[in-house]
Order: C-alpha cells, then structure tokens, then sequence
C-alpha cells in the first residue's frame, strides 16, 4: 500500500500534539535539580545578574491591607490639600470630580448597585493601604514614584477626607493606615 505524502511539518504519529489522537508523547528530559556548590550556579551566567539587597528594597514597596510594610512617615488631609492641587487637580479635577478622561476620585456612594457604578475610593476601593499603595507607585501621571512618604500619606489622607472614610484631623500613618476602615471594605474576599 503507497502512503501519503508528508507535508512540510508533519509528525510522525504518537510525536507530538499533532500526532495520533490519544498517542503517548515522548518523555520530557529534565534537568536534574540543582544541589550543594550547583545551587549558586546559574543557568545562563551571562544574562541578568543578582539583585543586591539595597535594589530588592528599592522594589519593596508594597503596603498591605494590615498595614504591614508602610513605610515611616504620616500625613492629614490639611497637609495633603495643597499636594493635592499642585500634582493631582489637572488630571482629577479640584473635587476629584474628573477632568476629561482621567478616572474620578470623590463620590459615588451607594452607586455599585446601579447599571454604571461610579467606582471611587469611597465607593468601591477596598484598604486604606492600596491607595496608598497606587499613588505610591503610580502617581502623578508621567512622574510615578517621585513623591516622598509624607507626601503619599498626606495626599492619600485628603482622597479619604474627601470621600467622608476619615476625619481632617486623622493623621495617616504605619500605625494607622491598617486600621482605616473603607465603606467597601467588607464587599471583597
């Protein structure tokens, strides 16, 4: 009997994902797992190299909902308010209302039911801590990371203040970012 042809990239039946249905693959090879003087090897030396301890921390500035890893500083919303106009109003709008098509900031309680919730920091973010968090690393747009501690938490004291989560006078700090209790706190898993 003439067998077909073989088109260009064809596999043998049992080769591959395009072999016969239900055909066993060929055993992976695996490399053995590193041990002893191998385990500080690497695979490929001449790529990349180690991060020091200082760079891990550079990059270590991530603040969870308990608080934990929130660096040292503080901030009211009073200290915040001017932070605030100079760096975050072009783009939020003087109320956090929103200019063009930067996201709002301020308002939408009770919205997350309706057909187009308007998701804010009041009204839909979960922690204190993740404010925090994005301005920290994100803001102001074009100029991330450019904001000191104190700046952070002052500005992400304000942002609360507005939304009616904190009193003017709460100072925002590691002791307490953890603590905030946000009013959709209890809607995440």
């Amino acid at each position: 009997a003439e067998s077909a042809p073989k088109r260009a990239g064809a596999r043998a039946p049992g080769s591959g994902a395009r072999g016969a249905p239900g055909a066993a693959r060929p055993a992976a090879k695996r490399r053995p797992a590193a041990t002893g003087a191998q385990a500080g090897e690497r695979m490929f030396p001449a790529l990349g190299k180690i991060a020091t301890p200082e760079q891990i921390k550079a990059w270590d500035i991530d603040v969870r909902p308990d608080g934990a890893g929130a660096p040292p500083g503080s901030g009211t919303a009073a200290k915040g308010e001017p932070i605030y106009i100079e760096k975050c109003a072009a783009c939020h709008g003087d109320f956090g209302e929103a200019r063009g098509r930067y996201p709002v900031l301020v308002g939408g309680h009770d919205t997350l039911k309706d057909e187009r919730p308007e998701k804010t920091i009041g009204s839909y973010w979960p922690y204190a801590s993740t404010v925090f968090d994005y301005i920290k690393r994100a803001m102001p747009f074009g100029e991330a990371q450019t904001l000191t501690d104190d700046e952070v938490y002052a500005l992400t004291a304000f942002l609360l203040n507005m939304n009616d989560v904190i009193d003017s006078d709460f100072v925002l700090d590691a002791s307490t970012i953890g603590k905030v209790e946000m009013p959709n706190g209890d809607k995440f898993f």
